[in-house]
């Protein structure tokens, strides 16, 4: 059996605190969820919600609405905190793009989100790649928007911009976690180079939204999560997604509390009056959960207002 995170084998074990009862997700047994699981198998497609071990899968995957995770099933990087298998990747499929495009027109996706591993093994950290899933995706699906979630292209110059070439509706990096935390539980990556990719897409392409996320429990103070919002904020960043941390093993990094719904009802407010456009807090919010109806919310709402 090929174990999923060596890195983690020799780490303490630090014991998993029983789920409140609020963190338990829904169980739709559909006609829908075994659609969208067929399609995802026939296409031998990896999807950050199996991957991820996500606890909306079955809600999700109800609505016909998949994470595709593109460019393998093995992340180059080991953070602390992700279920993502870790190791050597295997080289790109280069029928990826065409599968990815496919499989979106036959599950009707009016928004489909498209994520990877880190991919540090590529001397573009997989832009290229990208581009391609972007292009054919639309090419075949010409009213799907396109939401990308990236890795942040550490060390690889200006390779990201060849993901914004592509033009997808939403450019979404991942902030994780507060600075504090990062050599724990993010030590692959570095806080100020997400920010700057953030702010850069921007920059780069003004008609792109951009969003980002963090995960709360991992023992953060309150102040250091506005502190991020404004880091976000003065990023230009549109969207910020906040949920609850949930500790994938024993190996893994360590979860500090859980946050109750009044809390992330809360930073929800807190993030709204900061200005963000959409903000999504929740014990289960993750970067792509209801990501389709919150952006068909906010196009609803853009064209009342012209």
């Amino acid at each position: 059996m090929t174990i999923r995170h060596p890195e983690k084998q020799n780490k303490p074990i630090n014991p998993i605190k029983k789920k409140p009862e609020w963190i338990r997700s829904k169980l739709i047994d559909s006609k829908e969820f075994f659609l969208t699981k067929t399609i995802v198998n026939n296409n031998n497609l990896v999807t950050v919600c199996q991957e991820a071990n996500c606890p909306n899968i079955t809600e999700c995957w109800s609505k016909r609405h998949a994470t595709f995770m593109i460019m393998g099933d093995t992340c180059t990087r080991a953070c602390a905190f992700c279920d993502v298998k870790t190791g050597v990747p295997k080289k790109l499929d280069e029928l990826e793009p065409v599968k990815i495009a496919r499989s979106v027109k036959k599950l009707n996706l009016k928004h489909v989100v498209i994520t990877s591993v880190d991919r540090d093994d590529l001397e573009d950290g997989g832009s290229n790649h990208f581009y391609e899933v972007i292009t054919q995706t639309r090419k075949i699906n010409p009213n799907t928007t396109i939401e990308v979630l990236t890795p942040d292209f550490l060390r690889k110059g200006d390779a990201y911009k060849k993901v914004l070439d592509a033009n997808p509706d939403v450019f979404n990096h991942n902030i994780e976690t507060v600075p504090s935390l990062y050599l724990k539980v993010r030590p692959g990556s570095r806080y100020f180079l997400s920010l700057e990719l953030l702010k850069n897409a921007k920059k780069n392409n003004k008609n792109i939204f951009t969003k980002s996320g963090i995960m709360v429990g991992l023992g953060e103070t309150r102040d250091e999560i506005l502190q991020v919002m404004d880091d976000l904020k003065s990023a230009d960043v549109d969207f910020l997604t906040i949920g609850q941390y949930l500790q994938p093993s024993v190996k893994h990094y360590p979860l500090n509390r859980y946050y109750t719904p009044k809390e992330f009802d809360d930073l929800g407010r807190i993030a709204k009056a900061k200005g963000f456009l959409l903000v999504s807090s929740s014990p289960l919010t993750r970067s792509s959960y209801h990501a389709d109806e919150d952006f068909a919310k906010l196009q609803l709402k853009r064209n009342s207002n012209h």
